[in-house]
């Protein structure tokens, strides 16, 4: 979040991002985004655009999941701090960056949309976007049935749908989210072989270690969102080995 108060990089990151994530930098910057980029061709995104990308597609899409139910809750406001490293002084930006975003008219479709083509669909990184969206959603203690609804059309977009949006909100939210069945949360069927869901397992281990989510664009101030999401499919293989007697 510290990128925010930077704005020659913020302005650099608007230009290469363009579309409504880049309008939403540039009324975030007013006219010193124009005075710092100019009229220059979009180069393609790299890591650092792609980690700021997610910073503010989180922001932008909270603010938008806040219209699902018309109102945005403390419990939710203080889910985001917690979900992103957000230093004191750098709570009134992320505030300001909530506001436009709110008032903005572009839809969240066209968030959703420009972050999901710069990365590849159903990625982790963009699961890690989706699961905390989710943990937001509910930390009032309920998802709002409005809400439920804005996370899966935010999902569809992003390559998730029907058993893998199920397994993506056990894994963010616990085994208690969805319908409790660690085997959801691993992504296999009851029925799977113990080989099956080992290496199940294994993959979503690797996929979702920090340090390859980092490099694939999730920005370091939201690594507590791949620990905890380690930490469900930890307890889902737990679950399952125990039940199955497994070593």
């Amino acid at each position: 979040m510290d990128l925010i108060t930077v704005s020659a990089v913020l302005a650099g990151v608007g230009w290469v991002l363009g579309g409504p994530l880049g309008g939403l930098i540039h009324d975030f910057l007013g006219d010193a985004c124009d005075r710092l980029t100019g009229d220059r061709p979009l180069p393609p995104p790299d890591q650092a655009v792609k980690s700021i990308a997610f910073t503010i597609g989180v922001i932008a899409l909270s603010a938008k999941m806040a219209k699902a139910d018309g109102a945005v809750t403390l419990p939710e406001i203080t889910a985001f701090r917690r979900l992103f490293t957000v230093s004191p002084e750098e709570q009134e930006n992320a505030r300001r960056v909530f506001d436009l975003a709110r008032r903005n008219t572009a839809g969240f479709e066209t968030y959703a949309r420009q972050i999901a083509a710069l990365f590849p669909p159903a990625s982790p990184v963009l699961e890690e976007l989706l699961g905390s969206l989710a943990a937001i959603a509910r930390a009032d203690h309920e998802i709002h049935p409005d809400e439920v609804t804005y996370l899966q059309q935010v999902a569809a977009i992003f390559g998730f749908e029907g058993q893998a949006f199920r397994a993506v909100l056990q894994r963010h939210l616990g085994l208690d989210a969805c319908c409790g069945d660690p085997y959801c949360t691993l992504g296999v069927e009851p029925s799977a072989s113990d080989a099956d869901i080992r290496r199940a397992y294994l993959a979503l281990v690797r996929d979702h270690h920090p340090d390859r989510l980092i490099a694939g664009g999730l920005p370091a101030e939201a690594i507590s969102l791949a620990t905890e999401t380690l930490a469900g499919i930890n307890a889902a293989w737990e679950t399952i080995k125990k039940e199955r007697g497994l070593a």
